[in-house]
């Protein structure tokens, strides 16, 4: 049966994350299988993703698979599938791939961004987008901070692993920039633990205030312990930005 692989971004406000809930939750999977079993005249499709993204947290480019019997053009296809999605969830682009492909265990790079919106009066629109922090924030000294997380490093501090991993990832970027009101922290790497991403921010969040000095940050940081954490940043503000393939 022919495999195809897409990029979908999502809202992720109205679902319980990514992954299909037992108790039947809305989920984004959920909703892309039911779209999928549709088209296959009710034949089940399941569909593998490449992030469990939690509640609320939103993509831009999540990559999944699923198998599907189609007798008709790929961006046929594509139109199908938008046309049943909810307004919050689009297929972005699709394309047929290898029996073999799979979006979590062949991904060798993700990236996600974490918006905070750095502004004294809380922006009602971008409540749901963002985190707002109404305490001016120290961009320089953050990035300062997040330069010791790039290389090859115990992480144990900032996440858990799946069950049977250790908690070692290489991070290639970690770096903050100002867009006017809107603080964005952009960050890549082979792999990430549970709540890796919003650990961090959280953390830097505390240096960029002046809670913390760099030097409290990167002590906690080494000591791969759990409760040394700062504060764990919420879900909204954080984006599935794009994972990346040898091909």
């Amino acid at each position: 049966m022919p495999r195809y692989r897409a990029i979908v971004e999502y809202d992720g406000t109205g679902y319980f994350g990514f992954q299909r809930q037992r108790d039947d939750q809305p989920t984004v999977q959920s909703r892309l299988e039911d779209v999928l079993t549709g088209l296959a005249g009710g034949e089940p499709v399941r569909v593998t993703g490449a992030g469990r993204t939690d509640s609320g947290v939103h993509a831009l480019g999540q990559v999944i698979c699923f198998e599907l019997t189609w007798r008709h053009r790929e961006e046929d296809l594509l139109r199908a599938m938008n046309a049943n999605l909810p307004d919050d969830i689009a297929i972005k682009a699709l394309i047929e791939c290898s029996e073999t492909f799979h979006p979590r265990f062949d991904a060798r790079r993700r990236a996600y961004e974490y918006h905070v919106y750095n502004a004294a009066v809380r922006s009602p629109i971008r409540r749901l987008r963002s985190w707002h922090v109404a305490r001016s924030l120290d961009v320089e000294r953050m990035n300062e901070a997040a330069a010791c997380l790039i290389g090859v490093h115990d992480f144990a501090t900032f996440g858990q692993p799946p069950q049977g991993e250790n908690s070692v990832r290489e991070v290639f970027v970690a770096e903050w920039r100002r867009e006017g009101e809107m603080l964005v922290f952009f960050i890549e790497a082979n792999a990430f633990l549970y709540r890796m991403v919003r650990s961090i921010v959280g953390s830097l969040k505390l240096v960029g205030e002046g809670s913390w000095t760099v030097a409290d940050f990167e002590e906690a940081f080494r000591a791969c312990d759990r409760a040394r954490c700062g504060t764990v940043a919420p879900p909204h503000g954080l984006y599935l930005v794009s994972v990346c393939y040898e091909d």
